[in-house]
């Protein structure tokens, strides 16, 4: 039973066949290696060498290597050009920026009307929170009745004759925050006075 087919196929009377001259290996073809002179140099037969055999797609060899680096060199140079034109578009936003408020430093100069003595304060809506400025009694009316305007500089509220106003506004819109409309109606039932 242990008998290989080889075997059990002689003692049936298969005689092997016979055998042929044993071919040389492709590296012993190679001349001056003690081989002898005369043999041609033969390529081996079979698929070439470096091709994967069947229907696979050939290999992507040094080409798509480069390929794919100059891909790569390419992405990271648009992402550092469009770093820098941020960068440059930011700092061209702070100098504007930077300008205008020089520009309403030099405009509000001397035009503040707010007085150390103020005691009234005067509450209004600015940049989704609650704010108010101190006003005297007589400055009150003239502020709701339009006369008067609240501007921001360097995170302060300064009170400015509504002229002062319009022109910082003019300058930088986020500038003026409070500026009473005289013939506005008061839509929630409110008094554009009322001290709370």
């Amino acid at each position: 039973m242990s008998d290989s087919l080889r075997d059990q196929l002689l003692k049936a009377g298969f005689a092997p066949p016979p055998k042929a001259e044993p071919r040389p290996k492709p590296q012993q073809q190679r001349t001056g290696q003690g081989q002898p002179q005369g043999k041609s140099q033969a390529k081996p037969q079979g698929r070439p060498h470096g091709r994967p055999a069947g229907n696979a797609p050939p290999r992507q060899g040094a080409r798509g290597e480069i390929d794919l680096a100059k891909a790569y060199a390419l992405r990271q140079k648009t992402e550092r050009e469009e770093k820098e034109r941020e960068q440059r578009e930011a700092e061209q936003r702070g100098r504007e920026r930077k300008e205008r408020r020089q520009k309403l430093a030099a405009l509000l100069d001397g035009k503040s009307l707010n007085d150390a003595a103020a005691d009234i304060p005067r509450h209004f809506p600015h940049a989704n929170k609650i704010r108010r400025i101190y006003v005297t009694a007589e400055q009150l009316p003239r502020l709701n009745g339009g006369e008067f305007a609240v501007v921001q500089l360097a995170g302060r509220y300064l009170l400015v004759t509504r002229e002062t106003g319009e022109a910082a506004q003019s300058i930088d819109p986020e500038a003026l925050v409070l500026a009473c409309d005289p013939q506005a109606v008061d839509e929630d039932g409110v008094p554009v006075d009322l001290v709370w």
